[in-house]
C-alpha cells in the first residue's frame, strides 16, 4: 500500500502552495476545501466569505465532525492503487485525523505548514478567495477552525514546515523533504 499524506495548516498557511509542489511532481491530490466548495454550488449558495464555514460547520453538524474524511476515503484508496503516494489537502480537525489514522495506519502521515498570523492575513487580502474577507472574517475562520481542533492536529504532524518567507523556500524545504522520504 502506498503513502498517504495529509497537509494541515491555518488559513492562507500556505497548504495550497504545499499541494502544487507534490502536485507538479505527479502526486495526485484531493483537496477538502474544495468539497467544500463543491457542496455550496450544489447547494446553490452564492458564494461569500462565510457561507463557505457555515457550510463546513453545517455538514460536519449534520453527519459528523469527519463527514469529510468519511467522503474522501474510498476516492484515495482508488488513487493508491496507481500511486504511491496520495496528498489530502486541507485536513482541519481531530476527528479528521482519527478516521485517516486509523484507515491507513503506518502508511499516513500528517504534515502541516505554518505561518504568522500576519503573514497569512496579507496573502487573505491579495489573493482574493470568495471565502477570504476582511480582518474580522479572518479571524472568525482561524477561531472556527481551531474549534474544529486545528492547533492541535498541527502541534502533533509527523512534520511541520514553516511559510513565513518566499514560495521559493517553501519548494525548496518540501522538495527536499520529499526527496528523503
Amino acid at each position: 500500500m502506498g503513502l498517504v499524506l495529509a497537509v494541515c495548516g491555518m488559513p492562507a498557511s500556505g497548504k495550497g502552495e504545499f499541494a502544487s509542489v507534490l502536485a507538479n511532481r505527479g502526486i495526485p491530490v484531493r483537496s477538502m476545501g474544495d468539497m467544500v466548495r463543491v457542496e455550496v454550488s450544489r447547494l446553490g449558495l452564492a458564494e461569500s466569505p462565510n457561507i463557505f464555514g457555515e457550510v463546513a460547520s453545517n455538514l460536519r453538524a449534520k453527519f459528523g465532525d469527519d463527514v469529510l474524511a468519511v467522503r474522501l476515503i474510498s476516492d484515495v484508496d482508488e488513487l493508491l492503487l496507481k500511486h504511491d503516494i496520495v496528498l489530502i489537502e486541507g485536513m482541519r480537525g481531530i476527528a479528521e485525523k482519527k478516521i485517516f489514522a486509523e484507515h491507513w495506519g503506518d502508511n499516513f502521515l500528517s504534515v502541516a505548514v505554518t505561518a504568522s498570523e500576519e503573514t497569512r492575513f496579507q496573502r487573505v487580502l491579495s489573493r482574493n478567495r470568495a471565502e477570504d474577507g476582511n480582518r474580522k472574517s479572518f479571524e472568525s475562520r482561524d477561531e472556527r477552525e481551531k474549534g474544529w481542533g486545528l492547533e492541535s492536529i498541527i502541534e502533533e504532524s509527523n512534520f511541520i514546515f514553516s511559510n513565513d518567507n518566499d514560495l521559493v523556500d517553501l519548494s525548496v524545504l518540501v522538495l527536499t523533504w520529499l526527496d528523503d522520504l
